[in-house]
This record gives C-alpha cells, sequence and structure tokens, in this order.
C-alpha cells in the first residue's frame, strides 16, 4: 500500500511541476514578447510596461503556486527528516517569494495605472 502511494504522489509531483514549468515559461515567453512590443513601440506609455510586468508577476506567481503544491505533496512520502528539512526550507523559501509577490502586484493594481 504504501509503495503505491509513493508511486502515485511521484507521479502527481512529476505532472504537478511539469504544469508549473509550462505556467512559468508560457508566462516568460508572454512577457519577454510584449515586453519587447511595448520597448520599440512608438505608440507605448508606461502604462503599458508596468501591465506587462504585472501580467508576468501573475503567472510566476500562479507558477509558484503549483511547485509549492507539488512540495507539499513530496513531502507527505519523505523517507528521512533531512529530506524533510529540504523540503520544509525550499516551501519556505516559495512561500515567502509567492507572498511578496502576491503583495507588490495587489499594490500595483492597473486600475492605479495611469492610461
Amino acid at each position: 500500500m504504501e509503495d503505491g502511494l509513493a508511486a502515485a504522489s511521484k507521479w502527481a509531483v512529476f505532472i504537478i511541476d511539469a504544469m508549473a514549468l509550462v505556467v512559468i515559461v508560457v508566462g516568460t515567453m508572454e512577457a519577454f514578447v510584449t515586453g519587447l512590443w511595448a520597448m520599440f513601440a512608438t505608440s507605448a506609455t508606461i502604462a503599458e510596461g508596468r501591465r506587462v510586468w504585472l501580467r508576468y508577476g501573475h503567472w510566476l506567481v500562479a507558477g509558484l503556486t503549483f511547485l509549492l503544491a507539488a512540495d507539499i505533496i513530496e513531502s507527505t512520502v519523505a523517507p528521512t527528516w533531512d529530506e524533510i528539512g529540504r523540503l520544509a526550507a525550499i516551501a519556505a523559501i516559495r512561500t515567502f517569494l509567492n507572498y511578496f509577490l502576491e503583495r507588490d502586484l495587489r499594490d500595483e493594481s492597473p486600475a492605479e495605472v495611469p492610461t
């Protein structure tokens, strides 16, 4: 039973990590393309650039949330205290990054960005 649970959690972690990778890569590509457009477009304003970074921040928050979920699942079957400690440190760092990124996004809401 435990072996089956360990195998299922490994697959779940793999799939969730892949989902996080897709979210982060797609968000990064979108930010790159729209950022280049905003940088070189003659009609682009500072507000356009801020919108690009706000949207990118939302992508990163989503990716970090998926990665944190994978860490939580992975810690349920961690065999040693050393591995649990490592996962806890990674989860704490990701939670810290996620918290401050979300706070910055809330502070820079699109309603405050002049058009």
